[in-house]
């Protein structure tokens, strides 16, 4: 990458680290020298001060003093020459014989200081930078000269190296050692960077992913520091990115889903209507045609007009039961109706349906047999449950053949009740049962013609049995036909109202 943050910050610790050597080097050529003065003048000093202060108590002939005292120079790489007041050397750190030995005793009588070279003075001594040259050769020092306080005088000096000269190898040393940081660091830097741009690498893949709407990736890293943070809010935004997109599109399969509903509801009352105004045309006509002879006169025979009356009042009749039915299924449909769950004896509701259908039993020359427990309580709404078992009877009885045999039977079966309702006859065609349940829908048209069927019965079964949210159904049995359905039978209420 171009723009490499790896890069960058290995550039970034060169260019510091150059600029840090730049500014050693300067403070180097600028202030060294006067710091070594310094720091050369304070030993001179506490050297003085400290002899002066052995003078106030004895002398320098003091065996236990002299050691320290001579040991201190030899650290500091002082020159020593201390005289009494007659002359006479009291301590002297060179040998007589040497040649600088008898320079410093001379120097401070023959020579005067140059105001530039001095650095310090007081009433007790003078320092001072001096150029010394001797048996051809030249040196450079810092010397000092003065008065104790007993009245002896002393003379000091401490070589000084060219300063300029330490300088420049100083820097010389400063540069290839900063050569060797600045390479060895770099490549330090290269390498370690990575553990920084390669979390950061992954977040960018991360954040790739994102944005390509897949949440699977997540930041793996197990780090505490900042980009750890970063890492773990990446993936709680993906989490909640995911979860908002998920609501989103489960709000849209929602709404894809209450469009597709409108639709069907539109074609559902397009499709109610016409099956509406196809049932009403034959009882229409009927009553229609059958008034018309009555009003023209066309038979005076008393029983003709008697027929001509039954069937009148019939038609209007079915009509009648048709249009309350309709009303019924269409607020079942819609929610117009309110289930009310109650508990009560299913047993006891089954034997009075059983008995108000006694007349239509005996119509059809069947014999019903009733098989149940003395009592078994359910929870449902009980004047919906009793239209659902009116229904299965009523349908039984109008397709009841063969034996001519009714069996409605109530099965404990652990929290559920099992209702079903058995009739003797031909069986319904395979490819028709699941159709039974749609409005409207006549297997045996001719036959529901005869007994004033209007196909709407059991599609009111349907409404009540998902409103009860409980299972139902029909199957053909080897003599016959059996529908049914199931109610919960909890001794508690857990249906939903």
């Amino acid at each position: 990458m171009k723009y490499s943050i790896r890069r960058q910050v290995t550039f970034i610790f060169i260019g510091l680290f150059v600029l840090a050597l730049g500014a050693v080097l300067v403070i180097n050529n600028s202030f060294l020298e006067t710091y070594y003065l310094s720091h050369k003048t304070k030993d001179l000093v506490r050297t003085y001060r400290e002899m002066d202060s052995i003078l106030k108590d004895g002398d320098l002939t003091d065996l236990n003093v002299i050691p320290s005292l001579l040991l201190r120079t030899e650290r500091a790489n002082i020159d020593l020459v201390v005289v009494d007041s007659r002359g006479k050397a009291q301590l002297s750190t060179l040998d007589q014989a040497d040649s600088r030995y008898q320079q410093m005793l001379s120097e401070p009588l023959s020579r005067t200081i140059n105001s530039d070279d001095i650095i310090q003075r007081n009433a007790d001594f003078t320092v001072y930078r001096s150029t010394t040259e001797s048996s051809g050769s030249r040196g450079e020092y810092l010397k000092m000269w003065g008065n104790f306080s007993d009245g002896s005088w002393f003379v000091m000096q401490s070589p000084l190296a060219s300063i300029r000269e330490s300088a420049q190898l100083a820097n010389r040393f400063l540069i290839y050692l900063g050569g060797i940081v600045i390479v060895v660091g770099g490549l330090l830097i290269w390498i370690f960077s990575r553990r920084l741009t390669q979390p950061l690498m992954q977040l960018t893949r991360l954040s790739q992913e994102m944005a390509n709407l897949n949440f699977e990736a997540k930041y793996q890293e197990d780090r505490r520091d900042e980009i750890g943070i970063l890492g773990s809010n990446f993936n709680r935004m993906s989490e909640q990115l995911e979860k908002t997109i998920s609501e989103l599109k489960s709000a849209n399969i929602q709404l894809q889903k209450d469009i597709e509903q409108k639709e069907k509801v539109e074609e559902m009352r397009s499709e109610f209507l016409g099956n509406v105004s196809h049932e009403l045309k034959t009882p229409i006509a009927l009553i229609q045609g059958y008034a018309e002879g009555l009003k023209e006169g066309i038979s005076d025979d008393p029983e003709s007009m008697e027929f001509y009356c039954d069937v009148i009042m019939d038609e209007a009749g079915k009509m009648n039961r048709m249009v309350k039915n309709l009303l019924t299924l269409n607020q079942l449909e819609f929610g117009g109706d309110e289930v009310r769950f109650e508990r009560f004896d299913i047993v006891s509701m089954v034997r009075g349906v059983i008995a108000g259908c006694e007349i239509l039993i005996q119509q059809a020359e069947a014999s019903v047999d009733f098989i149940a427990d003395e009592k078994l309580y359910v929870w449902a709404d009980e004047f919906k449950t009793e239209q659902v078992v009116r229904n299965y009877l009523t349908n039984a009885i109008h397709h009841v053949d063969g034996e001519k045999r009714i069996e409605i039977r109530i099965r404990h079966e652990g929290d559920i009740a099992h209702i079903s309702v058995f009739n003797t006859g031909r069986p319904i065609p395979e490819e028709d049962l699941p159709k039974l349940w749609d409005k409207f829908y006549k297997v045996d048209k001719a036959h529901t013609r005869e007994y004033g069927g209007n196909g709407i019965g059991l599609s009111i079964v349907k409404a009540i049995m998902s409103a009860f949210r409980q299972k139902y159904g029909v199957r053909n049995l080897e003599n016959g036909v059996e529908f049914w359905f199931e109610l919960d039978a909890k001794t508690e209420n857990t249906s939903l109202h």
